[in-house]
């Protein structure tokens, strides 16, 4: 069976004036923060409730509706036998799954179920189980597409309830049935320090432990995790994330994991060995959630697998999509499969380095 990686973001909603870094959100319903990109990016509509600075110039906008729900699917072994594809020989290495996103959007394409079945070995929601998809309004639970919660609010003591009201809602919901939870995804600046956030702005960086208090008091079975992007490099972000979850994880560990997305450039993958040990230095283990390359080179995707063998808390590694057709940086073609669900090279190349 799949396993299903549940993603909370606890502080998407920030409110920065200054330019927005890559990778960064600009935009969508209940955004309180900058629209302004630095420059080489552009804010990009990704559905109405998130806008994305993405490298270059924007894409038209979609016209389809936001995805309505989480979905889970069962997994039969693959087509050419069990093992044979990604997630099968990327667990013959001891690791614990190479999975991939999905949400209804993608799951109503046979030709993209397929080769989630015959090569992946767990989805991640891209979008549905975010914040701004399951409580539309304050301990009002729709799981599925709706607005934001209101950051309007100023109290602490209101504040630490609805954090806690919320993660003991949604994740309540599926309790035991997950392998891990991103329990705050997105939370700091490229110096390391924390985003401008209602969360931080209140609570200041307590936020992140009473978010993972709740997480752990809910569903105790389940790896709680701690998500950025760019964290590429042994760079300052990666310095202040593991300051922080060593802080947290002092008294008692509740941070099981963090994850590095690892969207990259064209020879991005320089630097992903040092960044996966930078990051293990924190005691946790590791994962590669939302994995995808522009131009996906050989080189570039084997340099990541290679680095995630070559760390042993590095336990995981997700691609952020199956085909180029369906990927966020469509125009980049990121992915291990082209717009026909062909596998390209950079997969033989994994296929070849795992084997």
């Amino acid at each position: 069976m799949f396993k299903l990686l549940s993603i909370v973001s606890l502080a998407i909603v920030a409110g920065r004036v200054s330019a927005i870094p890559v990778w960064g959100q600009c935009g969508g319903i209940g955004w309180t923060g900058s629209g302004t990109c630095d420059a080489g990016s552009t804010c990009t509509y990704s559905n109405d409730y998130y806008s994305q600075c993405l490298p270059g110039a924007a894409p038209p906008a979609p016209t389809s509706n936001p995805p309505s729900s989480p979905t889970s699917i069962p997994g039969p072994a693959p087509t050419g036998g069990a093992g044979s594809g990604l997630d099968g020989k990327f667990k013959a290495k001891g690791k614990k799954f190479w999975g991939s996103c999905a949400d209804a959007n993608t799951l109503n394409i046979a030709a993209n179920v397929a080769v989630l079945k015959s090569d992946f070995g767990q989805v991640t929601p891209e979008n549905s189980m975010k914040w701004d998809a399951t409580e539309n309004t304050r301990n009002s639970f729709t799981f599925g597409g709706s607005d934001t919660l209101v950051s309007s609010i100023n109290d602490k003591a209101t504040l630490t309830s609805v954090i806690q009201n919320h993660i003991t809602n949604v994740a309540g919901r599926y309790k035991g049935k997950l392998y891990e939870w991103d329990v705050c995804n997105e939370i700091f600046n490229e110096d390391g320090s924390l985003r401008s956030s209602v969360f931080s702005n209140v609570l200041g960086e307590s936020f992140v432990t009473i978010a993972f208090q709740a997480a752990r008091a809910t569903d105790s079975t389940a790896k709680l995790y701690i998500n950025d992007y760019n964290l590429d490099s042994n760079n300052a972000k990666v310095r202040g994330l593991v300051a922080l979850v060593n802080r947290v994880n002092s008294a008692n560990k509740l941070i099981d994991g963090i994850g590095t997305q690892m969207h990259l450039g064209p020879g991005g993958a320089g630097g992903a060995l040092a960044a996966l040990t930078a990051l293990a230095a924190a005691g946790t283990e590791v994962g590669i959630t939302e994995l995808d390359i522009q131009g996906a080179t050989p080189n570039d995707y084997t340099t990541v697998v290679q680095a995630c063998l070559s760390t042993p808390a590095c336990v995981a590694i997700t691609s952020w999509g199956v085909s180029d057709t369906n990927s966020w940086r469509a125009s980049s073609t990121p992915l291990l499969f082209d717009g026909n669900y062909r596998p390209k090279a950079a997969y033989n190349a994994i296929i070849q380095a795992l084997s």
